[in-house]
């Protein structure tokens, strides 16, 4: 099948992590029951990076979420000389950063995990330099970091780049100096890496078009509670005072509202009647509306959202169109694609934040969808009365998340391969999916046979 072949030779997943397990999904059955979500990875992931610069004292961040990247995140804490204690009982990250002495990067692990962009300042704040392979992740666009550089080089960091690939950033006189900082796209994890640099920068740094996206906002809050000093959270202008340094402090950071949206598709798609604790409806909102639009009846009440669908009502086609926060999430994009297949009706989703988004398209058409991406790069999606099993591979986090969704509604049984990349965001989404009555396990599978070509 060309497209697991595709995945194979597109992913950079070393065959220790590839491979080795997937998913079985029998669909057709509806969710019902009560869940709680994970703690946010793109909140923990900027927290465990900046544990870095405390230099006497521990990090403790609790309520970790047990997924691969933050797996990956602690592995570079520990190459570049930190102590890490993760208690997965206790759910627990203790990060003792006393020991940092080592700027490089190392490679099998940066290429596996984009997040490791997120060590760029605070090994420039404690060593003078850093040393960056390359960054891997989820393959969804050309998603350049140049941006990154350029604000480091504006707070006064010198920037190299060799024909090998690798990036140096030094810090030569000793600490970045407070400036005027402008992002052409309000990136959150541009925004992240720029915000640690102001926070420990000489003067005073006005940073404009930053992120507003509610993980933002949840590090900035993590800083100020170290010691930092960032006014305008929330807003895409921030006022960052320079401070000298920052202390080691005890945080739980917010819940991952991309964990509660998937869950929330989930529901719609298999139908059923699922409560979902621990989220922060206002991070929904476009969210709830949309899948609103689709034919769930959703309530919220504190930090819960109940999400209803009853047996036999079809859902309704939807236009979206992703855009950042507060607009509709690039990264919930896919699982609505999933939702449109089986709609009565056609849907038109364009994605406007990467230029590679769409490609779950394939294994949806796999599955029996009926999908046309258009010259103006809008993705049509006709309805169809139901979807077939199949053997797919998840390619990313949230495509992974897609083809898992259109397994539930599926009918037969279907194995999604290359969990793994699911494993890097979702906290264990099989026993999840199983306590609403999914029925989902993880099996031992053979290596998918490569491509030919």
């Amino acid at each position: 099948m060309i497209f697991l072949g595709a995945v194979l030779a597109r992913n950079n997943e070393t065959d220790e992590f590839m491979n080795t397990t997937a998913l079985q999904v029998r669909g057709g059955g509806s969710l019902h029951g009560e869940i709680r979500v994970q703690r946010a990875k793109n909140a923990i992931l900027a927290m465990i990076a900046a544990s870095i610069v405390v230099e006497d004292g521990e990090t403790i961040l609790r309520e970790a979420p047990d997924i691969e990247d933050v797996e990956r995140a602690c592995e570079l804490l520990r190459a570049v000389g930190a102590r890490v204690d993760h208690d997965r009982v206790g759910r627990t990250l203790r990060i003792d950063a006393s020991g940092v002495n080592r700027g490089r990067l190392p490679e099998d692990v940066a290429s596996r995990f984009r997040g490791s962009v997120l060590f760029l300042a605070p090994l420039q704040i404690r060593l003078g330099y850093v040393e960056l392979p390359g960054s891997g992740g989820c393959d969804i666009g050309t998603r350049k970091i140049d941006f990154h550089h350029r604000g480091f080089a504006r707070l006064g960091a010198h920037v190299q780049y060799f024909e090998d690939g690798r990036t140096v950033i030094e810090l030569k006189n000793g600490r970045f100096r407070g400036t005027l900082l402008y992002l052409d796209l309000p990136s959150h994890t541009g925004t992240e890496n720029l915000m640690l640099a102001a926070a420990l920068a000489e003067g005073r740094t006005v940073l404009e078009n930053a992120s507003v996206e509610p993980e933002v906002v949840d590090f900035g809050n993590f800083l100020n509670a170290m010691g930092a000093e960032i006014s305008g959270l929330g807003t895409s202008t921030l006022f960052i005072n320079g401070v000298s340094r920052l202390r080691g402090i005890t945080y739980t950071p917010m819940p991952d509202r991309l964990a509660a949206g998937t869950m929330m598709a989930a529901a719609t798609i298999a139908g059923g009647d699922v409560t979902i604790h621990d989220v922060v409806p206002a991070h929904l909102r476009i969210v709830i509306a949309k899948l609103e639009q689709m034919g769930a009846d959703i309530t919220t009440s504190g930090n819960s959202i109940r999400v209803c669908r009853p047996e036999g009502r079809r859902l309704n086609p939807i236009n979206i169109q992703t855009h950042p926060y507060p607009g509709f999430p690039t990264d919930l994009q896919p699982c609505m694609a999933a939702l449109s297949c089986i709609a009565d009706g056609t849907s038109y989703i364009r994605e406007r934040i990467f230029d590679n988004r769409y490609d779950y398209v394939e294994a949806l058409l796999e599955m029996g969808a009926d999908i046309l991406i258009s010259q103006s790069d809008v993705c049509i999606v006709k309805g169809v009365r139901e979807l077939r099993a199949a053997r797919i591979a998840a390619d990313n986090i949230r495509s992974g998340a897609t083809v898992l969704l259109a397994a539930l509604a599926a009918d037969g049984e279907s194995v999604i391969d290359n969990v793994y990349q699911i494993d890097r965001g979702y906290e264990r989404i099989d026993d999840l999916l199983s306590r609403l009555g999914a029925d989902v396990s993880r099996i031992e599978t053979r290596p998918l046979p490569q491509p030919t070509w």
